[in-house]
């Protein structure tokens, strides 16, 4: 008896700490976009990585011939997530492991003007542990997220010069969030957050708002190229949705109320990325880039507020104190034959998330990633190319005075897939 009440009191203060949404790569970030330049590493600030170039340094948009490009792309993100106290034998696994993010674009090369438009799924994550987890804290209650960033982009390359490309890029993104949390203390007062909708790709809180890239490339001649971007700190709306609030007193509940969620200045961080490309042989094409991702501005806490109607509005603010993540890839190309390329890299961002405010919704740790992939010209007009990501297991301890040690163990697979049109 005495050892299901120990249990059920660290179940809560678990349940305590438990706040905000997601993983993906690189923190938030995927460490690529598109098959090619996912399949180098994410690599993408010095050569031609196709239509998701206006993902990376939109400049690179400009290297390519002249004409019309139609592109289509989805990925696959498939994660393996684990919470445990081992000294304990609590363990559980989270249940969200695929995530299925598209994209589709179109850009028009017309003498040293390229632009055109393109929508991309930055990120579409988030962990889903059962009722039945210890991190329910008893209550049988389901503990998930789920965030989602999508960008509409409007780049305009420009070739100012034989050697120089620079481009500007106007972006409106838009966020959505799920969450089904509970907030309790160790005496069993709190609540169970419920806001979330029944789709994969939308989620119940919701907010948009625009952020601008800038990107140049330098050919100092065929052989050798550099590149350079900046992408603006998003400037989107609050996030809000409605949903209910379960609060719990002492361990009993009165029932569920009508509540309207808020999550406030959730943003997507600036980011600046430079990088070179060598074309070694007609054969053999080498990359290599270094990207900061500023998270410390963005992820310095969480804020949600709860809105009763006719009870008042509570704000609860939650620190995540993340740290900058500088992002390293190399990449490599080898064309076995004029219309087949055969592509390698590597991807290292060290972890942003500190120890003491890692959470089991939140465990973006993955730091290496191994990537593989092949581009098919198939014709005059149409490729198709694919990648493999693997990011090895990474474990990290959670430490926080609220609640005993968690284990958090993260590792990750991402399949790509994009066809081409050329006219």
């Amino acid at each position: 008896m005495m050892v299901v009440m120990k249990r059920s009191m660290i179940s809560m203060g678990i349940a305590a700490i438990l706040a905000s949404p997601a993983y993906a790569t690189n923190g938030m970030s995927l460490e690529g976009y598109g098959a090619k330049s996912a399949a180098m590493g994410g690599t993408s600030m010095a050569y031609d990585v196709g239509n998701s170039g206006m993902m990376g340094n939109p400049a690179t948009l400009g290297l390519r011939k002249q004409g019309n490009n139609f592109g289509l792309g989805v990925t696959v993100l498939q994660p393996d997530v684990n919470a445990s106290i081992p000294a304990y034998g609590m363990s559980s696994d989270s249940e969200g492991t695929s995530y299925l993010m598209p994209s589709i674009s179109f850009i028009r090369k017309d003498g040293d003007f390229t632009y055109g438009v393109g929508v991309f799924a930055q990120g579409g994550m988030g962990t889903d542990y059962p009722g039945t987890s210890f991190l329910s804290g008893g209550t049988g209650l389901p503990q998930m997220s789920q965030v989602g960033f999508g960008r509409l982009m409007f780049p305009v390359a420009y070739q100012a010069t034989k050697e120089l490309s620079v481009a500007a890029q106007i972006d409106y993104i838009w966020a959505s969030m799920d969450l089904q949390m509970l907030q309790m203390d160790p005496m069993g007062n709190g609540g169970y957050v419920n806001v979330k909708d029944d789709s994969d790709f939308t989620g119940q809180m919701t907010g948009d708002g625009f952020a601008f890239k800038l990107g140049a490339v330098y050919q100092f001649n065929k052989e050798f190229s550099v590149g350079a971007t900046y992408h603006s700190e998003s400037n989107l709306d609050d996030l809000t949705g409605s949903g209910t609030i379960t609060p719990f007193m002492g361990g009993m509940t009165p029932g569920a109320f009508p509540a309207n969620y808020t999550v406030v200045d959730f943003q997507w961080p600036a980011t600046w990325g430079v990088g070179m490309a060598w074309n070694v042989t007609p054969e053999l094409l080498l990359a290599a880039d270094i990207k900061q991702l500023m998270w410390s501005q963005t992820m310095a806490d969480f804020t949600l507020t709860t809105d009763i109607p006719g009870m008042g509005a509570q704000t609860q603010s939650m620190p995540q104190n993340w740290d900058n993540q500088t992002v390293y890839s190399i990449g490599a190309q080898y064309k076995i034959d004029p219309a087949v390329a055969l592509r390698i890299g590597y991807n290292y961002g060290k972890n942003p998330v500190p120890d003491n405010t890692l959470n089991p919704l939140f465990p973006a740790i993955t730091e290496s990633h191994f990537t593989f992939g092949a581009g098919w010209q198939i014709d005059k007009a149409n490729s198709l190319a694919i990648a493999f990501t693997y990011a090895p297991e990474v474990t990290q301890t959670m430490t926080n005075p609220m609640a005993p040690p968690i284990e958090m163990s993260h590792s990750q697979t991402l399949w790509r897939l994009n066809y081409a049109y050329s006219f």
